[in-house]
C-alpha cells in the first residue's frame, strides 16, 4: 500500500482568451485551484477545479483546512472510499458549488495519480469506449457579439472540422435571439449543429415562447433555459418543445441528475467534472445518462472532459474553449474537429510548472505532511 504523504495546494488566476459574456453575467477569471497529492512511492498526481471569478478562496481554505489534511496516511488506491469520506465530513455543506469545486481537485488528483501508477491514460482506465469525440466551439458565439461576427466564426469553425457552434441567446426580445440564429443557420447550412445557450436568463413562460420561435432553426439543443434548481419547469418547458434541453454545468449533486432525468427534464446531459466534485461522481452520472439513452455533452474543461468523453459510451461532444494554454506544456490535439485522447499515462495535461508557479497567489500555497503544514 502506498500511502498519501503530501498534499500540496495553491492557486492561479487565468483571464479568459476572449471577452466573455452571456445572459447573465460576463466570466471575468478563472480561479483554478491546484491540488497535486505524493504519495509514499514519491509518485505524485494532480487535480484541478475552478470558479467563474468568486469563491476561489473559500475553496482553498476548505481544502486547507478540512479536507487535505484527512488525505494523509490515505491509501492513495482507495479513490471511491476517499471521496465518500470527504463528502460525509462535509455534509453540512453539501450540496453546493464551494465543497464540489473543492472535492474536484481532490478527486481528479488522486485519480491522475492512480492512472500514472498504473501507466494508462485517464480515458482508457475508466471505460476506454473511443478513442476521439467530436468537437463543437463556444468561443465566437458570446452575447455581445455582433450577428456578422458570429457568422464568420462559425463558418470558420465548419471549416475546420467542427461538429457545430454554440451561440449565447438572452437579448432583450426573442425577436432579436431568433434573428442572430437564423443568419448563422442560413450561413452554415443544415448540415452543421447550432446550440443557444440560455443561461439560466428566463422564466418558464419565456422559455416555452421563445423555444417555441426557435422550433424553425433545428438547434442541437436548448442549454440553462431556466433556474438549474426549477425541475418542474423544466420538466414544462420538455413537453412543450422538440428542442432537446441541456442541463449539467450548475448540478452539483448525482441525485439532481437524477432527477431530471427519471421526470423526463432533460435530453442532453451536461455534466461538469469540476462542479459534480470530481472524476467519480462524474461516471455515476454519465453511466446513469446512458440508462436513460441520454448523450454527455460535458461543460467547458476541454482538457479533461475529453479523457471522459472518450471513456464512456454515450459521451458525444467536447466543448472547446481553450483555457490551460498559459500553465501546460503542450495542448489538447485536434484533427478534422475532433479531440484526440491523451497518450499519456493520467488525466492527459502536461503542467508546465514553471508557468503554475510563476502565476501561483503566494497567500494560497500551502503544503500539508504528517508533520504539519
Amino acid at each position: 500500500m502506498a500511502s498519501i504523504e503530501k498534499v500540496e495546494l495553491r492557486m492561479v488566476n487565468l483571464e479568459p482568451k476572449v471577452k466573455r459574456t452571456d445572459a447573465i453575467q460576463s466570466f471575468v477569471r478563472q480561479e483554478t485551484p491546484i491540488v497535486t497529492i505524493t504519495d509514499s512511492d514519491g509518485a505524485s498526481g494532480t487535480g484541478y477545479s475552478y470558479t467563474i471569478g468568486t469563491g476561489g478562496s473559500s475553496v482553498i481554505r476548505l481544502l486547507a483546512d478540512h479536507l487535505a489534511p484527512r488525505l494523509i496516511g490515505r491509501d492513495a488506491d482507495m479513490v471511491e472510499a476517499i471521496w465518500h469520506e470527504l463528502e460525509f465530513a462535509t455534509h453540512a455543506t453539501t450540496i453546493g458549488a464551494i465543497t464540489a469545486i473543492a472535492l474536484a481537485a481532490v478527486d481528479t488528483a488522486l485519480w491522475d495519480l492512480r492512472a500514472k501508477k498504473l501507466g494508462l491514460p485517464l480515458w482508457k482506465l475508466a471505460g476506454g469506449a473511443k478513442d476521439r469525440c467530436p468537437l463543437y466551439t463556444t468561443e465566437g458565439g458570446w452575447l455581445h457579439i455582433e450577428t456578422a461576427a458570429l457568422v464568420e466564426d462559425a463558418l470558420a469553425a465548419k471549416a475546420q472540422g467542427f461538429r457545430g457552434s454554440k451561440i449565447k441567446i438572452g437579448r432583450p426580445t426573442g425577436a432579436e435571439d431568433f434573428r442572430r440564429l437564423k443568419a448563422v443557420r442560413e450561413a452554415v447550412g443544415d448540415d452543421y449543429e447550432i446550440m443557444a445557450d440560455c443561461n439560466q436568463g428566463f422564466t418558464v413562460d419565456e422559455a416555452v415562447r421563445r423555444a417555441e420561435r426557435l422550433k424553425p432553426l433545428d438547434l442541437a439543443w436548448l442549454e440553462e433555459p431556466l433556474p438549474a434548481d426549477d425541475i418542474d419547469g423544466h420538466v414544462r418547458l420538455s413537453r412543450s418543445t422538440p428542442i432537446p434541453v441541456a442541463v449539467g454545468e450548475s448540478l452539483y449533486s448525482i441525485r439532481h441528475f437524477r432527477e431530471y432525468m427519471q421526470k423526463g427534464a432533460c435530453s442532453v446531459v451536461q455534466v461538469d467534472v469540476g462542479r459534480i466534485g470530481g472524476i467519480t461522481p462524474w461516471l455515476k452520472v454519465a453511466h446513469a445518462a446512458e440508462t436513460f439513452d441520454i448523450p454527455v455533452c460535458p461543460h467547458f474543461l476541454m482538457e479533461l472532459h475529453v479523457s471522459l468523453v472518450c471513456a464512456v459510451q454515450n459521451g458525444k461532444y467536447v466543448e472547446y474553449i481553450p483555457q490551460l494554454d498559459d500553465l501546460t506544456q503542450s495542448r489538447m490535439k485536434v484533427e478534422n474537429g475532433e479531440a484526440l485522447a491523451p497518450d499519456a499515462p493520467g488525466i492527459g495535461i502536461d503542467w508546465d510548472w514553471e508557468a503554475v508557479k510563476g502565476k501561483d497567489l503566494t497567500e494560497f500555497t500551502t503544503e500539508i505532511t504528517a508533520r504539519g503544514g
